[in-house]
C-alpha cells in the first residue's frame, strides 16, 4: 500500500504541474466556478478551475461509500473530456471504478450551463478531467 500512496502522490504531483488551471488564478475569482453544490443525497461536489486561457479543469468528488453512474453534469462547452486523475485507479489502491479514459459531453443543457456530460463517480473519490482541445 505503501507503494500505491507513493504512485498516487506522484501522478498527484505531475497532474498540478502540467495543469495550468491547478494554479495560475489562485488567488482570481476568474479562475473557479461551481458545478455542483448542492447534491447532499448523492454526497457529490463538482467545481471548475481555469487558467487565464480559459482552459477547464473539472473536478468531481464523491463522498458517498458507493460509486454513481450515469451522474449528470453541466459542463461550459461540449467536447471529450479526458479524465486526467482518479484517486480510485487500481494503481492506487482503488476499486479502478472509473470513465474509461474520459466521457464525451453534447450539447444538451444542463444545470444552467450549455453542454452535459454523464459520470461514472468512484466511491470515495475524486476525479479530473480536461477538455481535449
Amino acid at each position: 500500500s505503501h507503494r500505491q500512496l507513493a504512485e498516487f502522490v506522484g501522478a498527484l504531483n505531475r497532474t498540478y504541474r502540467s495543469t495550468t488551471a491547478l494554479w495560475q488564478l489562485d488567488d482570481d475569482a476568474a479562475g473557479f466556478e461551481w458545478v455542483e453544490g448542492g447534491a447532499a443525497g448523492e454526497n457529490v461536489i463538482a467545481f471548475l478551475r481555469y487558467d487565464r486561457d480559459r482552459r477547464p479543469l473539472l473536478c468531481v468528488v464523491n463522498f458517498a461509500g458507493r460509486p454513481h453512474e450515469g451522474f449528470r453534469l453541466g459542463l461550459p462547452s461540449a467536447g471529450f473530456w479526458r479524465e486526467v486523475l482518479n484517486s480510485d485507479a487500481a494503481a492506487f489502491g482503488g476499486s479502478g471504478v472509473g470513465n474509461l479514459g474520459g466521457v464525451q459531453a453534447s450539447d444538451a443543457p444542463w444545470g444552467g450551463r450549455p453542454a452535459s456530460a454523464s459520470f461514472t463517480l468512484p466511491p470515495l473519490a475524486a476525479v479530473w478531467f480536461t477538455l481535449e482541445a
